[in-house]
Order: structure tokens, then sequence, then C-alpha cells
């Protein structure tokens, strides 16, 4: 693997953390809703992961990443269309999502 991919996914691998991070361990939809700056940091760290598996695809067409045109989409949607971002969706992305993007990603990196 080139060395430029290994270091876009150690961005997303860093960007799940941190939103892993900034989530309570007790996850509830309403309090996520009330919270602007988690949502902020949230959303930020999904533009780091569609910019980062953006570069990867221009290098990589077929890179091994489940729903990888999905992901840069949602970034362009939240940096592009950030008016019509909804807390719903970015919900369902974080807890249905992510976690097997996490999957995935720690695997290519072993």
């Amino acid at each position: 693997m080139k060395p430029e991919i290994c270091t876009w996914l150690e961005d997303i691998q860093r960007s799940i953390q941190e939103i892993y991070d900034f989530l309570p361990e007790k996850r509830n939809f309403f309090e996520f809703q009330k919270d602007l700056k988690t949502r902020k940091a949230i959303e930020r760290n999904l533009e780091i992961i569609g910019e980062a598996l953006n570069r990867i695809l221009k290098l990589e067409p077929d890179f091994p990443i489940t729903n990888s045109r999905k992901i840069v989409d949602t970034r362009n949607r939240i940096i592009h269309g950030y008016d019509s971002v909804s807390e719903d969706i970015i919900w369902l992305i974080v807890n249905r999502s992510l976690p097997m993007l996490k999957e995935e990603v720690d695997s290519l990196l072993k």
C-alpha cells in the first residue's frame, strides 16, 4: 500500500476515534441534538473522513472500503449543503455506518 494511503487511513482512524470520544458512552439522540459543540465536532470529523477517502479514491478508484462513494458524497453535502445537514442522518451515520468503517480501516492498517 502506498505510504500516502496509509497516512489517509490513519487520518480516518483518528477521526473515528475522536467522534467516539466526543459522544458519551450512553448515547442519547436528544442530548446529541442539544449539544451544538459535539454536533459540529462530529461533522468536522466526518468531513475529514470523506476528504481522506476522496484522496484515496483518486489514487486507487477501486479501494476496498464499503460505500466509499457515499462517504465522500456525505462529506460534500456537509460542506456544500451545510444548511441541509440533518441531525438524524449524522446520528445514523455515527451509530450504524461508522462501526463498519472503523473495522475496515483497522483491518487495512494491520
